[in-house]
Order: C-alpha cells, then structure tokens, then sequence
C-alpha cells in the first residue's frame, strides 16, 4: 500500500492545495523541507502527496544518514513519476477544478481493462485519479486470479 508520495511543483502550495481540494483533504507544511507543503486525504490510509518546489530532488545519505534534499538548478519540466489515486471526487468535480487552474484533464481508458482521468498539475506532472467507479475496475484488475488471466492473454516478451 502506497501511503504518500512526493512530486515538484512550480507553486507547491497552491498545487497542494488543487490536490487537497480533489482528495478531499487539508493542507500542511512539510517541516522536513521549508517551501514544502503536503496535501492529506485525512482517510484511513494516511494518503498523503509532498509537494516540494521545482528543482528539490532526493539524494541518498552517506553512510546512516537519511536522505536529502538537494537542489537541481536545471530540473527537468517533465518526470516519469506519477501514481493513480482513488478519490470519493465525481469526474465532474475533477474536470471542474482542472478547468480552473488551466490544467489538462481527460478521461482514458487503460487497454480497455480500467479508465483513468488524467490530471495534470501544471500540465506537467501525472496523477491519474480514480473515481469510485472507475477504482471498481482497477481492483477487480488487480486481484490476483484476474491478473493471472491477464497474463495468460498477453504475448511473451
């Protein structure tokens, strides 16, 4: 179970906010990173998205120290970082509030096996949210017997 993750933003506060408003959930700054902010869904999970500023990468410690906070003066636009998230959100709402941030938000379908709506957050970072309906699809996906299934049909590599 994925219970946070972390993602950069240009504005992180505000991205956390859009974020909390799509989940459900409150705001708070993320004391180990000043400028840092975490979006919490306040469900039972803990789920919770960092969102750091633009160029706050994570490094490896040395030796036993924790990892840390480095800055990239040329970060990328772009990551092939993303996750997909259920949320009690209606695909209206979420069109809704990508509609007034200016943000890319579209509904797809993955392979036909479950839909997605793509949210974008400054239509450069993937969080692929799930309604309820849509969260349906993705778990009967996800057991294991459907898996195996899935598995059965595909082409060898």
């Amino acid at each position: 179970m994925i219970h946070h993750i972390s993602i950069s933003a240009q504005n992180p506060r505000h991205v956390a906010e859009v974020l909390a408003s799509v989940i459900g959930g409150l705001v708070v700054p993320f004391p180990p990173h000043p400028g840092s902010f975490m979006a919490f869904a306040g469900d039972e999970y803990g789920t919770a998205i960092e969102v750091y500023p633009l160029g706050i990468e994570l490094a490896p410690g040395q030796e036993e120290q924790d990892a840390n906070f480095v800055n990239n003066a040329s970060p990328s636009q772009l990551s092939a970082t993303h996750a997909a998230i259920s949320v009690k959100a209606s695909q209206e709402q979420i069109e809704e509030i990508g509609k007034r941030e200016g943000w890319r938000v579209r509904r797809f379908s993955r392979e036909g096996l479950f839909d997605v709506i793509e949210f974008w957050i400054e239509n450069r970072v993937l969080v692929e949210f799930l309604t309820p309906e849509m969260a349906s699809q993705y778990l009967a996906l996800a057991k294991p017997e459907a898996l195996e299934a899935l598995m059965a049909q595909s082409t060898p590599v």
